[in-house]
């Protein structure tokens, strides 16, 4: 994309949050409720960088799309809003990888990693960009990067192929808990999907996948057999059978003909051969728990999902 000259800087604050966070020493960071920025890629070996204007901060180094978060606002929708206003970025076209955040006390920046779900040209939208571009990610190091994002950079290289992948157990998850699920299988199985939705799209703690950074957003593959095949789907955006566009990742459903546990077994082996990592079971049947633990995949128990 050929070079533009901005007409200088914008103009002045728009929100509470476009000013300069002072720490106890002095330090300067932009954005009075932290900051945060999209790192994007293609799913082909490309991220979206910005080649700063000069009259920015570390102008003419190049970096991702972002800036000051809004007052009340979390830092997926501000990476998101910013990367619309900055780049043309389609906000409900990003599937979220993962989040990483610097805190330095008085302030923090959050790096918001996603993947483009369909192509996507980047259109300069505003002042700060001289030049928005699909940089292949081993020609990232030869740019002269922003300080904060080439510190952060080779974490967030190391891990951007790295997609954990959960797997439900159904019929063991909806057994564990005596409400009545045995009156209404397919009712029960419904919940429980609209449960995985919701987690799909708040995402969950690093931690509890054993990953660094702050916060995934895993595959999700829930199980249905018997009766609760019949379940209608759910999305995060509402109940049984609705859909939503801001998903942040998808949740696929695989209705057993045969064994639940045989579909679970052949769910695993697909995820490791698709490369995800760590791919996790939603079970607390032993036996199942050996077949898949022999894979490679790791095992929760249903109070560990419940915890979520």
């Amino acid at each position: 994309m050929p070079d533009v000259t901005p007409p200088g800087p914008p103009p002045g604050p728009r929100d509470p949050g476009d000013a300069w966070a002072v720490g106890p020493d002095g330090t300067k960071a932009w954005g009075r409720f932290g900051a945060a920025g999209l790192l994007v890629d293609d799913g082909a070996g490309r991220v979206l960088l910005q080649h700063r204007v000069e009259w920015s901060h570390h102008g003419g180094t190049w970096g991702i799309p972002g800036g000051a978060r809004h007052q009340d606002e979390d830092a997926v929708t501000a990476a998101l809003r910013e990367s619309a206003e900055e780049a043309g970025v389609p906000e409900d076209g990003i599937d979220l990888r993962h989040v990483a955040v610097l805190d330095l006390g008085f302030w923090t920046y959050t790096t918001v990693v996603g993947r483009a779900r369909d192509p996507f040209e980047p259109v300069i939208a505003d002042r700060e960009s001289l030049a928005l571009s699909w940089v292949p990610v081993a020609e990232v190091d030869a740019l002269p990067l922003h300080p904060g994002f080439g510190a952060s950079w080779p974490a967030l290289r190391a891990a951007i192929e790295t997609v954990p992948h959960v797997v439900v157990d159904a019929a063991n998850v909806v057994g564990s808990v005596p409400d009545g699920w045995w009156r209404d299988r397919a009712g029960a199985a419904e919940r429980l999907l609209s449960s995985v939705a919701a987690l799909a799209a708040r995402g969950l703690d690093a931690r509890e996948l054993g990953l660094p950074f702050a916060r995934w957003w895993p595959r999700w593959t829930v199980v249905l057999e018997g009766e609760a095949r019949g379940a209608a789907t759910a999305t995060a955006g509402g109940g049984a059978g609705s859909g939503s566009a801001a998903d942040s990742a998808s949740v696929g459903v695989v209705r057993a003909e045969g064994s639940g546990d045989d579909a679970i077994v052949d769910a695993v082996r697909s995820a490791l051969d698709d490369g995800h990592a760590p791919v996790v079971v939603v079970t607390a049947d032993r036996e199942l728990r050996t077949r898949v633990e022999a894979l490679g995949a790791e095992v929760r128990g249903p109070g560990w999902f419940r915890e979520q």
